[in-house]
């Protein structure tokens, strides 16, 4: 299948002016295919030829003003139209279009748990073609008519206003002009609850199986909420008739912003105990996908290298949004915990790109690009803008971005030139120093003393500006274990000379408040006060800096894993705030265990982990703290080295003290005791028939890919590389099963094979496939230079897919950075370096 390049996209933008899809979909004619016929109506500007895409099972007819085309003259996925006359013309397109197990294209789900079927769209980047024939670029917006034939008992969701006519078709109203990615159908006998907001219809929708779980008074506070802020900020008013949120099954990404359908993966209807910073986290994607309406959807981008302004937007105004406007008072701590280190990562490998690339050729370039340099680094960056123009001009820029291109399209040099509009700094240049370089900088405080007082000079490894706080603390006098803010500085990088800071404090942590985007070191009196006090700081996203930092120091070399457990074990048992506890665990009992340490040393760090969170599940007996007592206990779980504790657990079906055991927390106790060699198929099987639902097909997929059984890896292996059958999700909580450290020699013989085999499954299954192939199926594991060696024998093969090769890339250089930390840190972590 051929890939739409920029230059290709131009010249079709230059002939055509697109304005009206007419789609019918009929979903009543098996569980293989749907049938799909499209009328487009459209002119050319001047004589000439184009061509339409579509990827069909079938294609049944083509007429272009009323004449047949010949069918075979479908090129792959790319129907030529030829002798195009200047002047207007109507295009007709009947196929059956197959139905999709990968979450691409027309997704089709059988619940397990009730027999009920439905099917949802994923229309992202160019699989519109998987549902009808379409000029599939985001720069050719139309007017979509969408009506769809559905079974008896079915609701059908779309970007409009849906009604059932007396012929059982559900028509949906002509929606504004929007880009072919954008259209959204989602089909099924869904579980909804509607209700109106400010002359609005408003609706939530999960499945059936799903509704006792379903809390959607809170999903719909939050909705509102989120929509009553954006209103304030933005000037322009909601631009579509209705706003439907439906959690659909197996989704690949978080959500997508389909105007007015935002489709969401349906793990965020919980259907066991989770924190409140993971009922924070659904808040803050709430709001990003509601920042999308007017970012990527009233405006969209011109082509695909500005991806990344649609991403970061709506990550920054997400998170902003959730912290001004609902209950939930932690997301920028959480946004500096978990997405601020995905950003970190992603721009010191090799694939690392600026936040805006100069040039995306074509969309399977641009796909790579959906990464936590698009998402976290460029919202950071976004953030930063904030702080340097102020809140007041930022908005004034944004609003007069959408006012000059609504239902348009825009590019960066747009955006860059509306906010100029609003302020005398010189935008353009800001967007040259943080949009348009890669890498991450660091920031090293110096104190030097002088005639009684200090004062600061930071040094900066990195060419870009900052605006950030310094944070100088010491130690409160009547409490020795707490630190207390003296001050925070506001700091311009680079200075113009040191900052006097008066007495020497005890502590300075640069980038106080995580306005910026750059790693920080520590001198050495903060790095010993740390030592000691790292507990004792005030703020929640103080302590997430700080963290980062340590996490950073431990990739780069330059802190041993050992003295990152040692801080962990010491300060983690007083943490108060969820997500930086649940960061810090899930980087020391995940990267830093299974890949940073030595084999040797991984038994003891798993029993620092364990007592670690015995500390935790103690302090929490009272019950104060629900949700830091469910971290401890997932955690205590996954590190479990021995399985009599949880056994005992899954048997009383409760935690001493609680809590009791839901689905989640069964199948994560069997999956570790499957790890361990303390279940069996029997085991696997009764707690099926228990849980018969999807998510506990994934974990009984899970469960069997980790028994350290021949026989069971190779059932394993089979499914993953040697057939078709498992969707998505299956396919990726096989994967996830499949590699355990504990089993390295009864897997040895699967990592050369999974060089020698990825490439045909990821060729076969297509991108989502070849994405969960190279992150899931990889051997991670395996920390050695065998396993570098042939992956990167693998990475010069020519027949990778772009995904593949993308992600293969990315997990092989984590490989080599856990490689180097061993190395710096040999034998067994000792001579641990200071923190600074």
């Amino acid at each position: 299948m051929s890939v739409l390049t920029r230059d290709e996209a131009q010249l079709r933008a230059e002939i055509l002016d697109v304005h009206r899809y007419t789609v019918e979909l009929d979903l009543t004619t098996g569980d293989e295919t749907f049938d799909s016929r499209t009328a487009i109506r459209f002119t050319t500007r001047f004589d000439g030829d184009t061509f339409v895409e579509l990827k069909p099972a079938e294609l049944r007819g083509v007429t272009l003003d009323g004449q047949p085309l010949d069918t075979g003259l479908l090129n792959g996925n790319r129907l030529p139209l030829k002798n195009l006359t200047a002047g207007e013309h109507e295009l007709r397109v009947h196929a059956a279009m197959r139905y999709s197990r990968t979450g691409e294209g027309m997704h089709r789900f059988t619940d397990p748990s009730d027999g009920e079927t439905y099917v949802y769209t994923q229309l992202f980047m160019d699989d519109v073609q998987r549902v009808f024939a379409a000029f599939d670029q985001p720069d050719l917006k139309a007017v979509f008519e969408v009506g769809v034939k559905a079974p008896e008992g079915w609701t059908v969701l779309a970007n409009s206003v849906t009604t059932r006519r007396s012929d059982g078709v559900w028509q949906a109203a002509p929606t504004p002009p929007v880009s072919t990615y954008l259209v959204a159908v989602a089909a099924g006998p869904w579980h909804s609850v509607r209700t109106e907001h400010r002359g609005l219809p408003f609706g939530v929708h999960c499945r059936r199986s799903l509704a006792p779980h379903l809390d959607a008074d809170e999903i719909l506070d939050v909705t509102r909420a989120c929509f009553d802020r954006y209103h304030e900020k933005f000037e322009e008013p909601y631009p579509f008739d209705s706003y439907d949120q439906a959690f659909v099954p197996e989704f690949n990404a978080g959500a997508m912003e389909n105007p007015g359908l935002v489709t969401f993966r349906d793990e965020f209807v919980y259907r066991s105990a989770v924190t409140d910073t993971e009922r924070q986290s659904r808040a803050m994607v709430i709001a990003h996908e509601m920042a999308h309406m007017w970012f990527g959807d009233l405006v969209t981008l011109k082509w695909w290298d500005d991806i990344w302004l649609n991403e970061s937007f709506a990550e920054y105004m997400g998170y902003q949004t959730t912290a001004e406007a609902t209950r939930f008072t932690g997301p920028w701590t959480e946004f500096g915990v978990t997405r601020k280190a995905w950003g970190y990562d992603a721009d010191q490998r090799p694939t690392t790109h600026p936040v805006a690339p100069d040039h995306v050729d074509d969309t399977a370039s641009a796909l790579l690009n959906f990464d936590g340099i698009s998402y976290a680094k460029g919202a950071s960056a976004l953030r930063q803008l904030a702080a340097w123009l102020g809140e007041k001009d930022f908005l004034a820029g944004i609003n007069t971005h959408f006012a000059r291109h609504k239902f348009g399209n825009a590019t960066l040099a747009d955006f860059i030139d509306s906010l100029a509009s609003a302020t005398d700094r010189d935008v353009s240049a800001w967007a040259d120093s943080w949009l348009r370089t890669t890498g991450v900088d660091t920031l090293v405080p110096t104190v030097t003393a002088a005639g009684g007082t200090c004062a600061l000079t930071v040094d900066r490894k990195g060419n870009r500006p900052h605006r950030l706080g310094a944070g100088l603390y010491d130690h409160d006098l009547a409490d020795e274990g707490r630190l207390v803010l003296r001050e925070r500085i506001d700091l311009d990088l680079p200075q113009t000379g040191p900052q006097p800071i008066g007495k020497r404090p005890a502590l300075i942590v640069l980038n106080d408040g995580d306005i910026t985007y750059a790693k920080i070191r520590f001198d050495a009196a903060s790095a010993e006060t740390l030592r000691t006090g790292l507990s004792g700081l005030p703020d929640p996203l103080t302590r997430a800096v700080v963290w980062n930092a340590l996490r950073d120091a431990v990739r780069d070399g330059d802190l041993a894993p050992a003295a990152y457990l040692e801080s962990a074990r010491a300060h983690l048992p007083r943490e108060t705030d969820l997500a930086v506890a649940q960061g810090v665990l899930a980087f020391a009992a995940g990267q830093l265990t299974q890949q940073y340490l030595a084999p040797a040393d991984r038994p003891a760090a798993l029993a620092t982990l364990t007592s670690l969170c015995r500390d935790l599940l103690r302090r929490t007996e009272d019950g104060d703290h629900p949700g830091l007592r469910l971290i401890a206990v997932r955690h205590l779980i996954d590190v479990a080295a021995h399985p009599e504790t949880i056994t005992a657990w899954l048997t009383d079906g409760t935690v001493p003290g609680g809590p009791e055991l839901d689905p989640e927390l069964r199948w994560r106790i069997l999956a570790r005791l499957a790890v361990l060699g303390a279940t069996d198929e029997a085991a696997i099987a009764a707690e099926l028939a228990n849980d018969p639902s999807a998510a506990g097909q994934e974990g009984a997929a899970r469960c069997r890919a980790a028994l350290p059984d021949p026989e069971a890896k190779r059932a394993a292996w089979e499914a993953m590389f040697a057939g078709d059958d498992l969707s998505n999700y299956l396919f990726t909580a096989t994967a996830q099963g499949f590699w355990q450290p504990e089993q390295a020699e009864l897997v040895r013989p699967y990592v050369p094979r999974f060089y020698a085999e990825v490439a045909a499954v990821a060729a076969r299954r297509g991108p989502a496939i070849a994405t969960a192939a190279g992150r899931w199926c990889f051997p991670a594991h395996a920390v050695d230079t065998g396993n570098l060696r042939l992956g990167e024998e693998c990475l010069r093969a020519d027949d990778l897919t772009p995904a593949l090769r993308r992600a293969l890339a990315d997990r092989l250089d984590d490989l080599a950075r856990a490689l180097r930390v061993r190395e710096a840190h040999r034998p067994a972590q000792e001579g641990v370096r200071p923190t600074a």
